[in-house]
């Protein structure tokens, strides 16, 4: 199970950019995060065509499938989505790694025993401005 942002293990943060601008101003080989919609399309595509890897944030089945086909590292989801979101993943063998929102150290075992790929905190997602 993935965990980021948890006090006991080290792992990467997540970058929240807003616009490509913003992208310069984060660590070489960062990983960078944006919720999906359709004005963040030119964001996901230079991401893309630069070897840049991001997250992406979703509220829908559709939109996992979007986030998947696009390449995107990992989708941030709600736990009411998690359950349908992982097995969709592992039905059509996603390499995006299907990651929950959580605040508390009791909400792994919740995650871990739905088989979710894994979990982040909100301290690990670092607000960047251009």
């Amino acid at each position: 199970m993935i965990l980021i942002g948890h006090k006991f293990i080290e792992a990467e943060s997540l970058y929240h950019v807003r616009d490509i601008d913003a992208i310069m101003h984060t660590p070489p080989s960062a990983t960078i995060y944006l919720e999906f919609s359709e004005e963040n399309l030119d964001i996901i595509e230079h991401a893309r065509a630069n070897s840049i890897a991001f997250s992406l944030g979703i509220s829908s089945v559709t939109e996992l499938i979007y986030a998947s086909s696009l390449g995107a590292k990992y989708v941030l989801l709600s736990k009411s989505l998690a359950k349908t979101a992982q097995e969709i993943a592992e039905t059509y063998l996603f390499d995006t790694k299907i990651l929950v929102h959580i605040e508390t150290d009791k909400e792994i075992e919740e995650m871990a025993l739905l088989g979710i790929d894994g979990v982040i905190y909100p301290n690990a997602i670092i607000k960047i401005n251009s």
